[in-house]
């Protein structure tokens, strides 16, 4: 015979929760109402200008992107990641020894390749 729950153990969680949820709600709904009591809210030629960059945009801001953009972006996370496995590599070659070294250098080999294809592409290539 399987042996009942005891759910006075599940009593804690259901409390954080709780506390967590009304938290979150306050972290969001608070600032927001305290915005609409203190703030004015009718819009003014200066309230509705240009800010960060002072002037007009040139296009209509939902217009998309060029693809090389996102190509590039790609290839600096790759190349970023490259260099954050090669740290702890390097230090702990010493404890992996020669399969440790073998498995970076195909690693590597597998990034040359693939950044000599992205530039054959022309994918660095910028207008």
């Amino acid at each position: 015979m399987a042996t009942p729950i005891d759910l006075t153990e599940y009593l804690p969680i259901l409390i954080f929760l709780g506390i967590a949820v009304i938290l979150s709600a306050a972290f969001v709904f608070l600032p927001m109402g305290v915005a609409r009591l203190t703030g004015a809210h009718e819009p003014t030629a200066a309230k509705l200008s240009e800010y960060e960059c002072g002037f007009p945009a040139f296009e209509d801001p939902r217009s998309q992107f060029d693809v090389r953009f996102y190509l590039v972006a790609i290839l600096f996370i790759i190349f970023d990641l490259e260099a954050a496995f090669l740290f702890p590599w390097a230090v702990s070659l010493d404890l992996t020894g020669w399969p440790g070294w073998i498995t970076m250098m195909v690693f590597l080999g597998e990034l040359a390749i693939g950044l000599a294809y992205a530039w054959k592409k022309g994918a660095l290539e910028w207008e």
